[in-house]
């Protein structure tokens, strides 16, 4: 099979597509034929020799220990390697995709639309009237987060750039601020949840404009935070980190909200929102693309119908 790897050179790691054997599921996991992987910043901060989790693809074959998957059957969610022609997952990271999405739609899935799921449901304790803001509201994340909290039934502000303020008002935002013109934390306006997928403001930008009792869910775990929570520990962990105002979160891998999220679009109350697909053999430039951080929604990359398995 093709298969993208990290290999290292002179200049550093670099994503290669190469043959190599398909993986052997472990009794636990099943065999996917992949028909569509998508980006997240994991597979370019961290670099791991195989890049690639969300997947979307059929069943070839399944570990001993499988029962709800058979050979033949459509999934989705969080595989292993998945830039690539095969990918082994484990069961309980997969859930059925319906026919009525796409592979490449339901490849978007997973990651950010778990992150933008659990984060304001879970984490953020969404209640229907609540005002929430989403900052990066046009990416992978926020564009699942703008429609869900919609369905939630939450009064939603986006923060995004101008080029994206129309787009984001269609996924049903109330109202978007455009970061280019207005700053949302000199603004009036208090929220009950802020949801951050940019990592572009400080902890104290956020606590000006939450009510009091509000939350603040930090999605993920960018490098930028490094020096954002230490330049405040000192005056904001006592009175804010330990009162649970702020909650660093990273997504888990549940086959019950991935089925939630299949349901959501399939109900029309969410539809994925992709930029661009890549095929498998311009893999690296799909990570550099979404690198660049300016990716409206998610990147998808096709793996071919051709699959083989060596």
């Amino acid at each position: 099979m093709k298969a993208a790897i990290y290999t290292k050179r002179s200049s550093g790691k670099v994503l290669e597509v190469v043959d190599m054997a398909a993986p052997t599921p472990k009794p636990g996991e099943v065999l996917i034929k992949v028909r569509a992987a998508s980006v997240n910043p994991l597979d370019w901060r961290l670099k791991s020799h195989r890049p690639g989790v969300d997947v979307a693809g059929e069943v070839t074959s399944v570990g001993s220990r499988v029962t709800r998957f058979k050979p033949g059957d459509a999934v989705f969610g969080l595989g292993k390697g998945a830039f690539a022609e095969y990918a082994a997952a484990r069961e309980s990271r997969l859930a059925k995709k319906p026919e009525s999405i796409s592979f490449e739609d339901a490849a978007s899935l997973p990651i950010a639309g778990l992150t933008a799921l659990q984060g304001l449901r879970d984490r953020g304790k969404l209640e229907p009237g609540q005002k929430v803001l989403i900052n990066g509201a046009a990416g992978g994340v926020g564009t699942f987060a703008v429609q869900i909290a919609k369905a939630l039934g939450a009064e939603v502000t986006g923060v995004c750039s101008t080029r994206n303020v129309e787009m984001v008002r269609s996924l049903g935002a109330d109202f978007v601020v455009d970061y280019t013109q207005q700053d949302f934390a000199q603004g009036r306006q208090l929220y009950d949840l802020i949801l951050d997928n940019a990592a572009s403001r400080s902890l104290s930008d956020f606590r000006r404009v939450l009510v009091p009792g509000g939350r603040c869910v930090l999605a993920g775990a960018p490098k930028q935070w490094g020096p954002i929570f230490s330049r405040t520990f000192e005056t904001l962990a006592r009175s804010l980190i330990l009162r649970q105002k702020f909650v660093f979160f990273i997504a888990l891998p549940r086959s019950k909200d991935l089925e939630e999220l299949a349901t959501l679009v399939q109900t029309g109350k969410m539809h994925p929102v992709i930029d661009r697909q890549y095929p498998l053999n311009e893999a690296a430039t799909a990570i550099a693309y979404v690198e660049e951080g300016h990716a409206r929604g998610k990147v998808v990359i096709i793996a071919g119908q051709g699959n083989s398995l060596n």
